[in-house]
């Protein structure tokens, strides 16, 4: 076991190990300061002393050299304070050159040696001039780093079509595979437009809900068979997955019907998913189940 401290970087949601220093009080929403490989850094702590496995380790661990002081605070301030002049200067350096890309952010390292351009482009830029005017004008070193239509969309951040912040950009570590068959999983409308995020590709969270959709769908009824309810034979109309019931209608004696919502657990039905069993007639493995 080893004691480590979790800190997070700006424009950034994973976590970072770093090495505490015996004797010395962290607490979470601490700005820290830092040594990694690009130099130091400041971050946030978000997580206190805590022991991890050693095979959670994936590297010699970096220590924390200090928690902020007044001193440094007011230095991130001023970094942060050149980044609209520094947005700007770059803004018509691109104009200037006619090169096609989008400048997204700027940040200068903690002791403001270095400038950080992040941009998006359709193809790879020659940006090389204007490397060279900006470090002119900022007697500083220039890095453009280019990034995808995902990173952009960290970065900036926005409200998601559910109304809360993009997952990118408050809590997601990492990007994971996304694609059109957990939307089909979680029954969800193939329609572009509604399961796409605000970078235009497919929602981030289809991919963290995908294995609970996955693994009670195995439970559920598809929609339009025929199954035994506790009021008779009825059809199923529709499922929720969440709440783990399904929606079906019931014929009445005098022709009518009837639609009510049961409990899957009240159901006797086949269950269809790739497992062992007979083949259907539409090629779906089927396997007899009943749920008391």
């Amino acid at each position: 076991m080893q004691k480590i401290v979790g800190v997070r970087f700006k424009n950034s949601c994973k976590t970072y190990y770093f090495a505490p220093v015996a004797g010395e009080e962290y607490k979470k929403g601490d700005t820290v300061i830092v040594e990694t490989a690009k130099g130091l850094e400041c971050g946030t702590l978000i997580l206190p002393v805590t022991e991890v496995e050693d095979d959670k380790i994936t590297s010699e661990l970096k220590p924390v050299v200090r928690v902020a002081t007044e001193k440094d605070l007011e230095k991130i301030k001023q970094n942060e304070a050149r980044r609209p002049e520094a947005i700007k200067v770059c803004k018509a350096s691109i104009q200037k050159h006619g090169l096609d890309m989008k400048l997204i952010d700027c940040e200068f390292t903690f002791d403001g040696s270095k400038a950080v351009f992040y941009f998006s482009a359709p193809t790879r830029v020659d940006f090389r001039e204007l490397a060279k005017e900006l470090a002119g004008v900022f007697h500083v070193r220039i890095e453009l780093r280019q990034v995808g239509i995902r990173d952009e969309t960290r970065i900036l951040g926005g409200m998601a079509p559910c109304g809360r912040e993009c997952c990118c950009s408050c809590g997601l570590s990492d990007f994971k595979k996304v694609t059109i068959k957990m939307a089909k999983t979680q029954g969800l409308s193939l329609n572009p437009g509604k399961i796409s995020g605000l970078c235009g590709r497919l929602m981030c969270c289809l991919s963290h809900e995908n294995d609970y959709y996955a693994e009670v769908g195995k439970e559920m009824p598809k929609i339009g068979i025929e199954i035994n309810t506790p009021d008779g034979k009825a059809t199923v109309v529709s499922v929720n997955m969440l709440k783990k019931e399904a929606k079906v209608k019931i014929e009445t004696q005098d022709g009518g019907l009837v639609f009510k919502d049961y409990p899957v657990a009240n159901l006797q039905f086949k269950k269809y998913y790739a497992g062992d069993g007979a083949e259907d007639k539409k090629g779906a493995k089927a396997t007899e189940g009943e749920e008391d």
